[in-house]
């Protein structure tokens, strides 16, 4: 193994933390795997890695060292796509993780279509809300819903998402359609809590200004699928993007209210560390993303 893929094999095993599944993942016997890594703190002198029978962790060397391996790697691996001469010839893993619904509704349907452009890529996709690692954890983008929160990141914006609030048919024969701000802040609804638990409040846009109303609720929710479902079940208003409700609005099982006054546009990012930024298989599944989402109807 040369000093190349002996850098490989440390930037998994500090992802993984388990000398196991990096042996798995590789397909390779663990004794070698260890034998490695016994190699290469010889050779550089130091220690890397503190080893327990339950995890490992990285020294202050092994994370300095973790660093700089990451970037050497990457700078290759991307001097080498910039010489690939068409779109098959891509090769390597690209590992994506992805906003649930976002990808069940614009992507997915369509990742065929992807695989097969670029045969030779290994796609990994994870899906869900939670803020990811994608340095320790390996990740070479995320999408999301959502202006960015993290700075270090390169973001960007493939799709803006129009928002509608919205109750079931059923609730508002029952409770009434409200015509202004000041009735509607009198109704119930579906509370929706964010990643950190923080119960996000209906906004509206009148004159040009940003208003937000927190509405009464019996319910809270942490997840776009039960949020729509207890809309379904007559329990008062939601806001989300227009997509999620698509066919519930045609149906005229839910109805939309207070379009006068409807919030901005969620935008939806991709986003990827630093290194990632120049990386050939990273830009061809951010475009097909953005291409994916406009034919999707997603501004």
């Amino acid at each position: 193994m040369d000093r190349y893929d002996a850098m490989k094999l440390f930037i998994r095993l500090v992802e993984l933390k388990s000398f196991t599944k990096v042996a798995d993942e590789l397909d390779l016997p663990r004794s070698t795997v260890t034998h490695q890594i016994q190699q290469l703190e010889k050779r550089l002198g130091t220690r890397l890695l503190n080893r327990t029978t339950r995890q490992v962790s990285t020294t202050l060397d092994g994370d300095a060292y973790f660093l700089r391996c990451q970037r050497l790697v990457a700078d290759l691996e991307e001097t080498e796509e910039a010489f690939t001469t068409t779109p098959t010839q891509l090769k390597g893993k690209l590992r994506v993780d992805l906003q649930g619904t976002l990808a069940r509704h614009f992507l997915l349907p369509h990742i065929g279509a992807f695989c097969a452009a670029y045969p030779e890529l290994e796609l990994e996709i994870g899906m869900g809300d939670r803020l990811v690692d994608l340095v320790r954890e390996g990740i070479d983008c995320v999408l999301r819903a959502g202006e960015p929160r993290d700075s270090s990141m390169v973001g960007r914006r493939v799709a803006l998402l129009d928002q509608v609030t919205c109750a079931s048919a059923a609730y508002l024969k029952r409770a009434g359609k409200p015509t202004t701000l000041e009735e509607f802040s009198k109704h119930r609804a579906v509370n929706y809590a964010a990643p950190g638990g923080r119960v996000m409040p209906f906004d509206f846009v009148v004159d040009g200004q940003r208003r937000t109303i927190q509405l009464k609720s019996a319910l809270t929710v942490n997840n776009a699928e039960a949020y729509v479902l207890c809309c379904e079940a007559d329990q008062g208003f939601i806001q989300l993007p227009r997509y999620h409700v698509e066919a519930q609005l045609k149906s005229r099982q839910f109805v939309e209210v207070l379009q006068a006054f409807r919030p901005a546009p969620m935008p939806a990012y991709v986003l990827y560390p630093q290194h990632r930024q120049l990386s050939q298989r990273v830009r061809v599944f951010v475009d097909w993303v953005a291409d994916r989402m406009r034919a999707g109807g997603a501004a």
